[in-house]
């Protein structure tokens, strides 16, 4: 028997925007708090939903910003609220009077999270950018790619969702903990640039050692060497190598049937290395993946194989599942695969449709009617209406 998840109860507004301040949502909905998007309203709310997929356990309402009885709504929400998170630039909340100078004194005990890409007092403030800037200003970006070609960013996972997302998330559960001595909520403002510039941490570091100080794509641990890479395979797929340990190494030459080539004391000697390289290429392409898979397999040559995601999705043996990024063995968060059966490990409740790997589409106003109700007690036709797409209190509504 597990308790509910750690945040039940937790009621979060989180303003509609792009890939960072929804993914922020996410955590917290994965974690069983009760997330609330606001949408900006349309006409017709249920004509198409956004193209925000990050919308798991998550409902909506549609809301006119631009009046004043939409921004009178969210004051409103706000007064109950445990966190908003504002996923705009700066200033945009605070013309339409929604900034935490005016939220906060309503409720000292709200947790009013800011998201933007660049440093909100910086050069960059007002700019518009995307994960790839975010990389480009913050010095991390020069550290990724090959030897002789362009800097390459990694999708738009470093920035947007690692830097950005994941380090709000962190800042609200910090805000949360420190609630609970002081009474109360606070700002919390993260940025894209210093997220990303704080994850690359030990590569920025070890770039002043002999472990990192060669140029882009010619270190240990960035593709320079040839026993921390990835090599194609026989049939078109990938391995990837990561044998840095003298031990792990010998296992690696073993497998790959490399061991008498003496380079076990010779490995850190970079004058080896291009022709380490060649045999290591040459030797892979001699097989298939899955053939090195079962030479490579149950051992410690820290040498894999690079799987693709509709291969783990749709092979049960791959261990393609999508569980929670971590596991609270007696408040474990909400279940992502609806074939999870261990709440302690994959999560509890059913799951959702699609397990992880296909997005929920949320529609404006999806959800919401039942959110009022739960959250605050209201009740359509009494407490509030739906006029042109958007939610509009009415005057004796309670709170």
């Amino acid at each position: 028997m597990v308790g509910p998840p750690p945040l039940l109860g937790l009621k979060v507004l989180e303003f509609a925007g792009l890939a960072p301040g929804p993914f922020a949502g996410l955590l917290l909905a994965d974690a069983g708090a009760n997330v609330l998007r606001i949408d900006r309203h349309i006409p017709n709310p249920h004509a198409q939903p956004t193209s925000d997929m990050l919308t798991r356990h998550k409902s909506s309402i549609a809301v006119d910003l631009k009046s004043p009885d939409g921004v009178g709504l969210i004051k409103r929400l706000a007064k109950t609220a445990d966190v908003v998170i504002d996923p705009f630039r700066p200033g945009v909340l605070e013309k339409l009077g929604l900034g935490p100078e005016v939220l906060r004194v309503a409720n000292p005990r709200l947790i009013y999270g800011r998201m933007t890409g660049f440093r909100r007092d910086g050069k960059y403030a007002a700019m518009a950018g995307h994960d790839i800037n975010y990389l480009a200003v913050s010095g991390v970006l020069s550290m990724l790619g090959r030897s002789g070609e362009n800097p390459h960013p990694p999708y738009n996972i470093l920035a947007d969702f690692a830097g950005g997302g994941a380090m709000l998330f962190q800042g609200i559960l910090l805000a949360v903990v420190a609630r609970e001595k002081t009474g109360k909520g606070q700002v919390v403002e993260a940025n894209m640039v210093d997220g990303a510039g704080y994850l690359a941490t030990f590569p920025r570091m070890i770039s002043k050692t002999p472990l990192g100080n060669h140029p882009r794509g010619e270190n240990l641990l960035d593709g320079g060497c040839p026993y921390y890479d990835t090599y194609e395979t026989k049939d078109g797929k990938y391995m990837a190598v990561g044998a840095l340990e003298p031990q792990f190494y010998a296992v690696l030459l073993k497998g790959l049937g490399l061991d008498n080539q003496s380079w076990d004391n010779r490995r850190h000697d970079r004058e080896n290395w291009p022709e380490m390289r060649r045999q290591f290429e040459a030797a892979f392409k001699s097989k298939t993946r899955s053939e090195w898979e079962k030479i490579f397999d149950n051992t410690d040559a820290c040498c894999t194989p690079v799987l693709e995601y509709p291969e783990l999705e749709t092979d049960a043996n791959r261990e393609g599942d999508q569980r929670p990024a971590v596991t609270l063995r007696d408040t474990p968060y909400l279940a992502v695969d609806e074939k999870a059966t261990n709440p302690s490990v994959h999560g509890q409740g059913p799951g959702v449709p699609g397990g992880g790997y296909v997005g929920e589409l949320l529609y404006p106003g999806q959800g919401g009617e039942e959110a009022l109700r739960n959250w605050y007690g209201w009740v359509k036709g009494k407490d509030f209406d739906i006029k042109n797409g958007g939610v509009v209190l009415r005057s004796k509504s309670k709170l």
